[in-house]
């Protein structure tokens, strides 16, 4: 079938006739996709406004959007009702493993800093009912259903927990396979030299075949054995060595501010140069830079761009989200994120990356179109690059990744964050309503 606006309604086949497809077999509750069909897979999505823009049919081939539909081909017809097409969006920081959503109400705990929480994340996870894998897999495909087409998901790796988050996120990443990328990330959030175990879990995560990438955290301060202020090279030393050797990114967590967080993310640039891991390192949150202004903040903005390491901001509030305009004018690449959703850590988040959107407009205190426009572009394209994956600008040759909404223009997009009528995947309907189809 082919959804119109909220109608399902019949295509015709090759043969003339009313029909739909056949599915192959699939979990329970899952999403089910087309099986492939001998000849080219053919979706004219007509009458959308990409971007806002003037009403246009949007031609997909095989996941790629083209001019016109090929000659003696035949098509399935989408009516997009002259809505506004934009392109899905990129998660480049979430927890999966941790979130409680879906589940009963938790009252959480005061915490004072990030032992306290970690410890509540134990906590935590032993409580709730509903096995990781499962939880991820709700959360995950929420997010699919919001528009969210790829994600890199980070997942606590520490004795208390074993490789239950990997391998549950992993679970629902397979389910999910076609509808949602997902790069994986080990992420000791317990810390690499203070928790005995931790290096070996890592090491056993490096060689599962399941991750992309390694993490770390804050070396300076939370994860250092001489104290608070200087970088602990233990932890660096584990981290690289293990990319190094395994081929993998490195995605390291910096909270600490002023120089007990700029001290590390000098050393994790001289480190990504020395070893030509250029365009494979990521820092997460960056706190310290989203405090720096002026000629400070450009000069190390440079020493970023020149080693090839990139961050990522999840807009927490107005003193922690970084100045991802001027970073990127400097040639930073810059990702934004969900961070936790409904964890041991906040009862906030919901996994949809066009609110994420409007939270960013609303903690820079954005009124003009181009504010806005540029918080949506960072949703849509800055965790893109980041994670390597193409550019979607709803062009011939792009891919066919976009969602069908309501409304005039991005900006209103971002304020009014209206529900996502259709989402397309490869040229194909994978989410209705804002849910999975």
């Amino acid at each position: 079938m082919v959804y119109q606006a909220g109608v399902a309604v019949l295509y015709t086949t090759p043969y003339g006739q009313a029909g739909g497809r056949s599915f192959p077999s699939h979990a329970p509750g899952d999403p089910v996709a087309a099986q492939p069909s001998p000849g080219p897979s053919v979706t004219v999505f007509r009458d959308v406004r990409p971007l806002g823009g003037a009403a246009v049919d949007l031609v997909a081939v095989d996941g790629v959007l083209v001019d016109s539909v090929p000659d003696g081909v035949p098509a399935e017809v989408v009516d997009g009702g002259g809505r506004m097409a934009l392109p899905t969006l990129v998660d480049a920081h979430i927890h999966p493993d941790k979130t409680a959503w879906g589940e009963s109400w938790r009252s959480r705990k005061a915490a004072q800093g990030i032992a306290d929480y970690v410890a509540g994340d134990v906590e935590l996870a032993r409580a709730l009912p509903t096995p990781v894998g499962e939880r991820a897999y709700r959360l995950m495909a929420h997010a699919a259903a919001q528009g969210t087409r790829a994600m890199r998901a980070h997942a606590d790796v520490a004795p208390a927990l074993g490789l239950a988050g990997l391998e549950g996120i992993a679970e629902a990443r397979e389910r999910l396979r076609g509808i949602v990328d997902v790069e994986l990330v080990a992420f000791p959030q317990h810390g690499v030299v203070r928790i005995p175990g931790v290096v070996e879990l890592l090491e056993e995560a490096a060689a599962s075949g399941l991750i992309s990438h390694v993490g770390g955290i804050d070396p300076a301060g939370f994860d250092a054995t001489g104290g608070a202020g200087a970088v602990d090279g233990d932890q660096l030393d584990t981290v690289f060595g293990l990319a190094e050797r395994h081929g993998l990114g490195l995605d390291i967590h910096l909270h600490d501010r002023g120089e007990t967080g700029l001290v590390p993310l000098r050393d994790i640039a001289a480190r990504t140069r020395a070893l030509g891991l250029q365009g494979r390192v990521s820092v997460a949150h960056a706190f310290a830079v989203a405090q720096l202004s002026g000629k400070e903040l450009d000069e190390t903005a440079d020493l970023l761009a020149d080693a090839g390491v990139a961050l990522t901001t999840v807009a927490l509030s107005e003193v922690t989200l970084l100045p991802f305009r001027r970073l990127a004018e400097r040639g930073v690449r810059v990702g934004l994120g969900s961070d936790g959703v409904r964890d041991n850590w906040s009862p906030f988040g919901n996994a949809d990356m066009l609110h994420r959107a409007w939270l960013a407009g609303w903690a820079l205190d954005a009124r003009l179109d181009e504010e806005l426009t540029a918080c949506f572009e960072l949703a849509a394209h800055g965790g893109a690059e980041l994670l390597g994956l193409p550019r979607v600008d709803l062009r011939p040759g792009a891919p066919a990744d976009f969602m069908l909404i309501e409304g005039e223009c991005v900006p209103q997009a971002v304020v009014d964050v209206p529900r996502r009528d259709l989402v397309v995947r490869a040229g194909q309907v994978v989410a209705r309503d804002g849910a999975l189809v």
